[in-house]
């Protein structure tokens, strides 16, 4: 019961599922969200709802803006890494390898036909990589919720 209680202040992300229904799954555990908004109105949802539900933005790392600093070019590609403290230290404390792939990420990035998108990995591939219990899966699975919110 505790560790549900952990993840409250992500489980508030639980507005609608309705978006979820258009994810295309790859087999690499990797969850492609479409989305018609670009790729900095996707970023400013994303920060606007965790903000909103108080959970931390540790970064939003610019790959395409980077690269353009060293002559390269690449469609919009941003990286938004946050998390919760509440949510991650049981995860970690079950299993400790999850530290690899915390705090979550979201990648939202156009591809060459314009199109945008949201990705993360999928909490069940995270949950098979490093064994974690089935009890704190809700820690990570706000995921799902968060890139449907935001594609919305």
């Amino acid at each position: 019961m505790r560790l549900l209680r952990l993840a409250v202040p992500l489980a508030g992300l639980a507005l609608s599922l309705s978006a979820a229904d258009n994810t295309v799954k790859m087999k690499n555990g990797i969850v492609n969200v479409p989305t018609n908004h670009s790729v900095d109105e996707t970023v400013e949802r994303v920060k606007s709802i965790l903000q909103s539900k108080r959970i931390t933005l540790f970064a939003v790392i610019d790959h395409s803006g980077e690269a353009e600093k060293v002559g390269l070019k690449m469609p919009p590609t941003k990286l938004l890494i946050f998390g919760s403290p509440k949510a991650g230290t049981p995860l970690m404390l079950a299993a400790p390898s999850i530290a690899i792939d915390l705090p979550l990420k979201i990648l939202v990035w156009q591809d060459g036909q314009g199109k945008v998108w949201l990705s993360y990995n999928s909490p069940d591939y995270l949950k098979e990589r490093h064994g974690l219990p089935a009890e704190l899966l809700p820690n990570i699975a706000v995921v799902e919720i968060l890139a449907a919110n935001a594609a919305k």
